[in-house]
């Protein structure tokens, strides 16, 4: 039986990879607005919070544990526990550990997760070398640019095809972000991308398992590698992303090259990060907002008869797990979130754990909420209705989710947050030092500042 017609391939497309790599390469430090660069610091606190906390949880000992069967040499921190592994583990576990909660940053226009991936590998790289804070923030938005520019080239037909859009151009974006860590030319550069194009890692089946944290900690893995084996001379097509059998037209039906290249250099995609007030899928947002406004009116779970949803496809299709079993299924859950949400007027990682999702009052509420996919509404916004045992009904609408591009977290609730992640694992004053090092993370002589305060 013959095998279905393969799409068309582009054989002339722009050389993308090299463009990439002169831009990480060349571009000057510091060279972007005075809104990318707080931005830069943003998605780096964000970061760091949801790494150290989720230190302890079991993904991450698992993870660890396997790590430690390869007696890896002590080069790098692990982020708020005591162990030091060597830097491919440190990205790895590290990058796990930063997306276990699923609280981490969000380029809202992919939902790629970029600084899993490249925060996670340039930490571990950047530690080893001693590296500056201002080298550090230098390598996050360029690598952040070149994963969320690849993403922009090939969204969304990638995702739809199955692909963890994190993972998948997270390891691009990990290979070019070290690759200016470590100063490689735009040549060497270039090899870096090549070997980490070939490298593309994550499937949406995984997404509710300890596998979908895995990905951005092998992306971070992979591009990390990826820039040490460029920078030994190791090579690879120098048209690894574009070519007929290269990254972008093996793994995606669409790839419009222009999103990579158009105003390189002048538009920085770190500039559209945005974070989570809820820890679970952003999809899943708004319909959380709805439901803690409707509990702030006084109505509670007890008065509710049933809830009545009207939301973008995107949150069926990713978060419709009407009964989770466990705290990972639950974050891809609308339906524990809205519960979640009505029962304790908050969505942080207490409200994911375990005993709550099995508890039989929340699993009783999460019956009584309905979801309706509805044509023309928009992704961060939902309409609610609520039916009252009293006959009554209240409708809520949200337009501009919190934390969405319009309605973007401040930077009050963003440290509220990160001191709500870090201090039970670290203690009040470190957690202060911690994201005081963040927030001037430019002026900072050396990451190893940062570790030491990091590390239990």
């Amino acid at each position: 039986m013959p095998h279905p017609a393969a799409p068309a391939a582009d054989l002339d497309a722009p050389a993308v990879t090299q463009a990439l790599a002169r831009f990480v390469a060349t571009h000057p430090s510091g060279g972007w607005d005075a809104a990318v660069e707080a931005e830069a610091h943003r998605t780096l606190l964000n970061w760091v919070g949801c790494a150290i906390g989720a230190a302890q949880h079991e993904a991450v000992s698992m993870a660890l544990a396997a790590c430690q069967v390869l007696q890896p040499a002590p080069q790098a921190a692990v982020l708020g526990r005591r162990e030091r592994v060597d830097m491919g583990s440190a990205a790895l576990v590290n990058g796990i550990a930063s997306h276990t909660f699923d609280f981490d940053d969000t380029h809202l226009k992919t939902i790629i997760h970029p600084a899993g991936p490249v925060a996670s590998a340039l930490l571990a790289l950047g530690e080893h070398l001693g590296s500056s804070g201002r080298e550090l923030i230098d390598a996050l938005v360029l690598g952040v640019d070149v994963s969320c520019r690849l993403g922009n080239m090939v969204y969304p037909d990638h995702y739809d095809r199955g692909w963890h859009i994190t993972g998948s151009t997270g390891g691009l974006g990990a290979a070019a972000g070290c690759a200016r860590l470590l100063g490689l030319d735009e040549w060497h550069t270039q090899m870096a991308l090549g070997i980490a194009a070939s490298q593309p890692v994550g499937l949406r089946e995984q997404f509710g398992s300890m596998t979908k944290p895995l990905h951005p900690g092998a992306a971070a893995r992979s591009g990390l590698m990826a820039a040490l084996l460029a920078q030994q001379g190791f090579t690879a097509s120098p048209r690894a992303i574009e070519a007929p059998r290269g990254w972008a037209q093996v793994v995606s039906t669409k790839f419009d090259w222009s999103e990579a290249t158009h105003d390189l250099g002048q538009r920085f995609e770190i500039s559209m990060n945005s974070y989570k007030p809820f820890a679970c899928g952003i999809v899943i947002h708004p319909s959380i907002e709805a439901c803690v406004r409707l509990r702030e009116q006084g109505i509670t779970p007890d008065l509710i008869e049933r809830i009545e949803l009207r939301v973008h496809p995107l949150v069926l299709e990713l978060t419709g797990k009407r009964e989770p079993v466990d705290g990972l299924q639950a974050k891809f859950s609308v339906f524990h979130g809205c519960a979640a949400g009505l029962m304790f007027g908050r969505a942080g990682e207490a409200e994911f754990a375990d005993d709550v999702v099995l508890r039989a009052d929340v699993i009783e509420l999460r019956r009584r909420v309905n979801v309706h996919v509805w044509p023309g509404i928009a992704e961060d916004a939902v309409d609610l209705t609520a039916w009252l045992m009293d006959g009554r009904e209240v409708k809520v609408t949200v337009l501009h989710a919190a934390g969405s591009s319009s309605n973007p977290m401040s930077d009050a609730a963003l440290d509220a947050k990160f001191y709500q992640l870090v201090e039970p694992m670290v203690g009040a004053n470190r957690a202060w030092s911690l994201a005081a090092w963040c927030r001037g993370a430019a002026q900072q002589a050396n990451l190893r500042q940062l570790t030491a305060l990091a590390t239990d």
